[in-house]
């Protein structure tokens, strides 16, 4: 597990100049967004008591803490650029691996990207008013004959686009630039989060938290309704742990990926989820499960119960600090994956092309900085992320269950590292991954067919880019 590896990826061009301390936080910067300060006071509508919750955000590390073992073993195997792209591809055939990436490209990334940018714009209008999302500049009603809508432009929506491409900018001129942008704001959200934690633990002395697991005491709600909400707060914490296999695209870049990858999945996921579940007992010394149903910025709501009101411009800064942090991971790794699918011909030919002074595959990032930069100015990104949850949820069944067709399919593939627990680790992941996947399906019923129209509409395009490869050999 401790073999060096090669100076660059087995597909060409990218040196692996990242090591464990840039991946980590990478990975770190890239999950830990707006989520954790936000989405407790939502899960609080289905929970009973701060049992309860604490219970859903540990229950929700160890499921990702399970999706890291796995991913784990795939990214030490094939520690090349692409990530989940690589493994579908070798695992499935070359369409699954397209089709993902068909996804990631049109909505998944470009959607979380622009949501991101978008994100960061409204918490800087805290500040600057006159930048925020609510101060319009120009709106229209565009008439398409058979379809009319309204459309508005913000400064936010312009302060959004700008930020996608100056972070763009500063990870198409160099890795290094690039992670030290990324190090630098994660070891400062990392800092700000553990500064709350520690002040609101050293304050709420005396404060006590209900801890009880009865629901039926606690609020008279049924077991199957407990359960029901149980698994509603389960998908939002998944939502805050999203990104965590993220790293796995920029593989061919991390030094000694066979120990590297692991370590920065496994390590990554416990100390991003002791942070998660800390920020959580500082949530309910502040405030009682009761009262944050219904309270979406929960951080800000039990600072000031904690601190006093002048405590809501720190914690604003602090989701922009992960906010802009988050947005420079995702746009940093995302181009690999458009990278490697150039690379086996079933993407733009330019996006294989490695800058050759700047060592970073330059078109992949300029063309998803025009895409998510569109989103955030069309405001179209919000639906259209809803769209593919339940297609982002097949695909990670899919990459999950990877590990057993290959190990089945190739079995002399080296495996530096062999998934801990494994049949059952994985199995357990694939299982929760199913409960979201169904419960997305019935809650979700009319955007779940039309991710499944937009995942459809990318088999027309494999076969084109397929043939003109084909023909181009």
């Amino acid at each position: 597990m401790t073999d060096p590896a090669p100076a660059s990826d087995n597909t060409g061009g990218l040196a692996r100049r990242l090591g464990l301390f840039d991946s980590t936080m990478m990975m770190v910067g890239i999950v830990i967004g707006s989520g954790i300060f936000l989405i407790t006071g939502i899960m609080a509508n289905s929970l009973p008591s701060g049992g309860w919750i604490l219970l859903a955000w540990c229950v929700g590390g160890l499921l990702t803490l399970a999706g890291a073992l796995t991913y784990a073993e795939l990214g030490a195997a094939m520690p090349q650029a692409g990530g989940q792209y690589v493994y579908l591809r070798e695992a499935y055939g070359p369409l699954a691996g397209f089709l993902f990436g068909w996804v990631l490209f049109l909505v998944s990334m470009g959607g979380a990207i622009a949501a991101a940018a978008v994100g960061f714009a409204e918490y800087l209008g805290y500040f600057f008013p006159r930048l925020s999302t609510s101060t319009i500049i120009w709106s229209t009603t565009i008439d398409l004959r058979l379809w009319a809508f309204d459309y508005s432009l913000s400064m936010g929506q312009l302060v959004a686009a700008a930020a996608i491409v100056g972070l763009s900018t500063i990870n198409y001129i160099g890795v290094g630039l690039g992670k030290v942008v990324q190090n630098v704001f994660s070891v400062v959200k990392i800092g700000t989060i553990v500064a709350f934690i520690v002040l609101g633990l050293s304050v709420s002395g005396g404060r006590s938290i209900d801890l009880s697991l009865n629901a039926t005491t606690t609020s008279g709600v049924g077991f199957g309704s407990m359960m029901v909400g149980f698994g509603l707060a389960l998908v939002a914490v998944s939502w805050a742990f999203d990104g965590w296999h993220n790293i796995n695209y920029v593989a061919g870049e991390i030094k000694n990926p066979k120990r590297n990858i692991p370590l920065t999945l496994i390590l990554g996921t416990l100390f991003i989820t002791a942070l998660y579940v800390l920020m959580n007992v500082v949530y309910l010394f502040a405030m009682p499960a009761e009262e944050m149903r219904g309270v979406t910025r929960i951080a800000e709501e039990a600072a000031g119960a904690l601190f006093g009101g002048a405590s809501a411009g720190l914690i604003s800064s602090a989701v922009l600090i992960a906010t802009f942090g988050s947005l420079n991971g995702a746009i940093f790794v995302a181009p690999r994956v458009y990278y490697a699918m150039a690379k086996d011909g079933v993407f733009f030919e330019r996006a294989a092309r490695i800058h050759p002074r700047f060592k970073t595959p330059a078109f992949a990032i300029f063309i998803q900085a025009i895409w998510a930069a569109l989103l955030a100015l069309s405001g179209s990104y919000e639906q259209l992320f809803t769209y593919v949850t339940f297609i982002n949820v097949l695909f990670w069944i899919a990459g999950t269950a990877s590990v057993f067709t290959l190990r089945r399919t190739r079995p002399d593939m080296p495996r530096p590292y062999r998934t801990w627990g494994y049949p059952v680790i994985p199995i357990l992941f694939i299982i929760a991954l199913i409960g979201i996947l169904v419960n997305t399906l019935f809650n979700r019923p009319t955007e779940s067919v039309a991710g499944l129209v937009i995942l459809l509409l990318g088999l027309p395009v494999y076969f084109y880019w397929s043939r003109q490869r084909h023909v181009s050999a």
